[in-house]
């Protein structure tokens, strides 16, 4: 008897140090629009009642060709205190958050991407200091698709920034690089966002939603190691059609609910337009265009958390982000399920 209470203590050490339970996490959105944008009542009451703290808000994002060198694009127009009743002061924490394409490393030497590092602080904090009234800002988010190739400058750019920025510096963690970070390496910064969703080329799958496919999601997942960084996750709360006219790839459409009645299924995920149809006056829809509707449910997106927190070693403490705040896709979902996006990784 005497050996088995001795024992206990031990089991309960054990199972003390793999429990991977979240006690409290913090909501949040990322703000991906980047023409001039009117905050819609939806969104603004989406923020209040999901009791968001962060925004996390492209600022920019970074490309480059031969003749302009690395070069800002897709500048947002974000205002936040357009997301504000305008008889209080902003809330929210803004996280700017710069999007750099993987050709930028591909391209560059270290000095360029000391010149790059210097731009990107020099145009964030410009912007602050413009658009949000100098808000104080503690994160820079870099979101970068990086490859094995890539990496060594990718890291080289992410020292650098710390320094020059002084802010607390977080990357997000595309699903491959999770699971290979020996082969991919673990970027030199303070914290990481998983993203979980784009996890197939769009393009290079006819039969598997690029966006969120559940076996794809877990076959990523399945690995007994913690990640050496904290982890932060991301989840899509968007859907997307692509348009095949003449079997031919020609764009991808966002405001599925007006195209919806004009369907008719053929095969899983794809569908055959019915009628000749206008689309916001500049996409033509004809009779007989093919198209793959990506649709994303709440019922998937909770299947998604429950791999999630099944195979991922959790801090006690994360943020949760839902990509992303835009009127249109938030409608089709309640409140309640939005709520249970962010709940469900502490039950």
């Amino acid at each position: 008897m005497k050996k088995i209470f001795l024992f206990l203590p031990l089991l309960f050490l054990i199972f003390s140090c793999n429990n991977k339970k979240v006690e409290k996490v913090e909501n949040a959105f990322y703000y991906w629009k980047s023409n001039d944008y009117v905050a819609s009542s939806k969104e603004k009451d989406m923020l209040v009642n999901q009791d968001i703290k962060k925004l996390y808000v492209k600022f920019f994002e970074v490309d480059y060709s031969d003749a302009m060198g690395n070069y800002p694009i897709s500048k947002t127009s974000f205002s936040l205190y357009s997301y504000c009743d305008e008889k209080k002061t902003p809330s929210y924490e803004v996280i700017p958050t710069v999007y750099i394409k993987n050709i930028v490393f591909q391209k560059s030497n270290e000095k360029d991407l000391d010149k790059l590092v210097d731009n990107i602080n020099f145009l964030i904090n410009k912007y602050i200091n413009e658009r949000l009234d100098s808000l104080k800002t503690s994160e820079l988010q870099i979101d970068c698709d990086w490859t094995a190739s890539t990496k060594d400058k990718y890291f080289y750019f992410l020292k650098k920034l710390k320094p020059i920025s002084q802010k607390e510096i977080s990357a997000t963690l595309r699903l491959y690089p999770y699971k290979y970070p020996d082969k991919m390496g673990v970027p030199p910064v303070d914290k990481v966002t998983l993203m979980c969703y784009n996890l197939i080329n769009p393009l290079a799958d006819q039969s598997k939603n690029s966006i969120l496919d559940l076996k794809e999601l877990e076959s990523y997942l399945n690995t007994e190691k913690k990640y050496p960084l904290h982890l932060d996750v991301a989840l899509p709360v968007y859907s997307w059609m692509q348009l095949y006219q003449n079997n031919q790839f020609t764009n991808v459409l966002y405001d599925v609910k007006d195209i919806k009645p004009h369907l008719k299924e053929i095969k899983p995920l794809w569908y055959e337009v019915q009628k000749d149809t206008v689309i916001n006056y500049e996409t033509y829809l004809r009779v007989g265009d093919k198209i793959k509707y990506e649709e994303i449910t709440a019922d998937k997106i909770s299947k998604a958390i429950a791999i999630i927190k099944k195979n991922i070693k959790f801090d006690k403490e994360i943020t949760v982000t839902l990509f992303h705040l835009d009127e249109n896709q938030l409608n089709n979902y309640t409140d309640e399920e939005i709520s249970h996006f962010y709940s469900n990784f502490t039950k």
